[in-house]
């Protein structure tokens, strides 16, 4: 089960304490930017990935003899 109200309370006046209450907005303004920071970086690396996906799969067309025909068929890779 999750944490009751009384326990999260107590958490928050405990890191309250510790903290201050100036230099809780400065922590959470912190810990916002390094997510954007790190969801920034997951986006360019799936971009990234993707655009080397896409340079391995333009690959030339490659010609196939089949061996009951005369002539050549033409087979995407």
């Amino acid at each position: 089960m999750g944490p009751s109200v009384q326990q999260l309370l107590i958490v928050l006046v405990i890191v309250v304490l510790l903290f201050g209450a100036k230099k809780i907005p400065e922590l959470a303004k912190g810990l916002g930017s390094g997510i954007k920071n790190f969801k920034k970086a997951v986006k360019e690396d799936e971009e990234a990935t993707m655009t080397s996906v896409d340079k391995v799969e333009a690959k030339p067309e490659e010609k196939v003899v089949t061996p009951n025909a005369t002539h050549t068929e033409e087979k995407k890779a």
